[in-house]
């Protein structure tokens, strides 16, 4: 592989042609020609609005690299190598197909890189394939009819389906797992840009197809997965034996991957005498909707024009000491039921990839910890569902929904149309679904935010409620090598505790497919 050279912070204007960032390039290196220029990273910088610009890092292959190098020229240096390595050094014999419970981004990216390197896995999902499960969340959304198996949070795909498709990372990558992993969805049909835009995102309705591409490629590979299949009990002594399913089908295997996702509580119910786990702090709070062309005017300091929707990041230290923050900002997005369970109601936000539906909505809520729950490991569950359940009867079953004058002076909105959901909705006063503590707490916040973001406490803006999933309140404890206290048992992802979002699940699916490889041949 030839070596290419790394500049970094070519600035330009938001019109700007690749060919105007390749005269940038050649100035600045001193050099006539390049012969291939490929964009590392890309983001935007607002600090001068309405000046906006872009701001590149490119690799480029020029003549005399070692001559441009040695002039030690600013935001110029030696491109790293940054190819990923999976090694297949396991000796032991498997008896039996590895297993992976769940096809979210946990399970389905350690069931790909397992079977693109010989190993044929097993994939079980409780829910159905993602055709399947668009008709049922969508008959959900429009007559309320609930399949507590497949829906917003559970089906191929995982929770992440049914969101923006944000691959937003804060992982230190030293074993360039993001890069691949991001290879991987550009080679399963994601837009391409994603290998260097800043917070890349991919859309609903793009990953739904991204999401058919990884599962046809792992069962072309050897791999098999099995739809409206759940895990009942597994059987073990020191190592896992095997597993039962739907409550009658006995499946042996050497390894089990746990991918169960966040919400799989019946799960967590089953393997809490089984496998070390304990309580986690999480989050809880509200959606808040605005008019896109708000967020862009404050962020961009104009209507965005040919930019993308702007997106926002906020963070608040409440005067109880509670953590406030945005969470999960969906640009031109709309609000989705995404209850799994009877009698209980909870949401999320969604965007497609052309974020395209007039309205920016972002979750904002508030750190809770065992001391507002309990420390027996499956008490946040009950926290949660707690308030799932005030909330599923303060909306009547809808999304309870109420304008942010009305939620501060805690009464019900006359009226409010608007076209930012997935799911009916009905006004409601959300004071009563949360604890006076989480209420004051978002209060300040949303105020304290109206200083980033002028109009964010407006008196329009749009509160829907309960934001509960924010990620998994229960960690199952893992070794060194990932495995739980039952050998062969690897807890992975964001239901494990060890994950928030579609790329560190992925990553740690990833990772748990390199522990599986350094133990057990192909």
């Amino acid at each position: 592989m030839f070596q290419m050279i790394r500049v970094r912070q070519i600035k330009v204007d938001t019109d700007a042609t690749l060919e105007t960032i390749k005269d940038v390039v050649k100035r600045k290196l001193d050099v006539n020609r390049i012969n291939k220029i490929v964009i590392n990273k890309m983001s935007i910088d607002a600090r001068y609005k309405p000046h906006i610009y872009y701001v590149y890092e490119v690799d480029v292959d020029i003549c005399d690299e070692e001559k441009v190098l040695s002039k030690h020229i600013k935001d110029v240096l030696k491109t790293p190598n940054t190819e990923y390595k999976f090694e297949v050094s396991g000796t032991k014999q498997l008896n039996n197909r590895i297993v992976i419970v769940g096809s979210g981004p946990a399970g389905l990216f350690c069931g790909y890189l397992l079977a693109l390197n010989g190993y044929k896995p097993l994939i079980i999902e409780r829910g159905e394939k993602i055709e399947d499960r668009v008709r049922s969340v969508n008959t959900f959304w429009e007559s309320g009819m609930l399949n507590t198996n497949s829906n917003v949070q559970f089906g191929e795909g995982g929770a992440g389906t049914f969101s923006d498709g944000k691959l937003n990372s804060q992982i230190k990558d030293k074993n360039n797992r993001v890069k691949k992993m991001l290879e991987i969805f550009v080679a399963m049909g994601s837009p391409k840009e994603i290998l260097y835009i800043h917070n890349p995102h991919i859309g609903t309705d793009r990953l739904r197809d991204v999401v058919k591409n990884i599962r046809n490629e792992i069962i072309k590979l050897g791999g098999e997965i099995r739809y409206n299949t759940t895990l009942t009990d597994i059987q073990y002594d020191k190592s896992i034996k095997s597993i039962i399913v739907n409550n009658e089908e006995k499946i042996k295997c050497d390894v089990l991957v746990l991918a169960i996702g966040h919400s799989a509580r019946d799960t967590f119910k089953m393997l809490y005498n089984r496998l070390n786990m304990e309580a986690k702090p999480f989050a809880v709070g509200v959606r808040v909707i605005h008019s896109q062309k708000l967020i862009d005017k404050n962020q961009y300091g104009k209507e965005k024009t040919s930019l993308p929707s702007a997106s926002y990041k906020l963070t608040y230290k409440a005067s109880n000491n509670r953590g406030v923050y945005s969470f999960c900002m969906c640009p031109g997005g709309y609000v989705v039921n995404s209850s799994s369970e009877k009698d209980g109601l909870v949401i999320n936000g969604m965007s497609n990839y052309m974020r395209d539906s007039g309205y920016a909505n972002s979750a904002i809520i508030v750190t809770v910890t065992p001391k507002d729950f309990g420390t027996h490991p499956l008490d946040g569950i009950e926290y949660q569902r707690k308030l799932e359940r005030k909330a599923y009867k303060v909306g009547n079953a809808l999304i309870p929904i109420q304008l942010y004058k009305d939620y501060k002076d805690n009464k019900i909105s006359k009226s409010i149309n608007t076209n930012a959901f997935k799911g009916k909705y009905s006004l409601a006063n959300i004071n009563e679904i949360l604890p006076n503590y989480i209420n004051q707490s978002l209060k300040e916040g949303i105020e304290y935010f109206d200083k980033q973001i002028v109009g964010f406490a407006s008196d329009d803006t749009i509160i829907a409620g309960l934001e509960s999933r924010t990620s998994s309140p229960v960690r199952i404890i893992r070794d060194e090598t990932l495995q739980s206290n039952i050998k062969g048992v690897y807890p992975a992802g964001e239901g494990a505790g060890y994950a928030g979002g579609i790329t560190s699940s992925a990553i740690d699916g990833m990772k748990i497919a390199e522990e599986i490889a350094k133990i057990y041949k192909n």
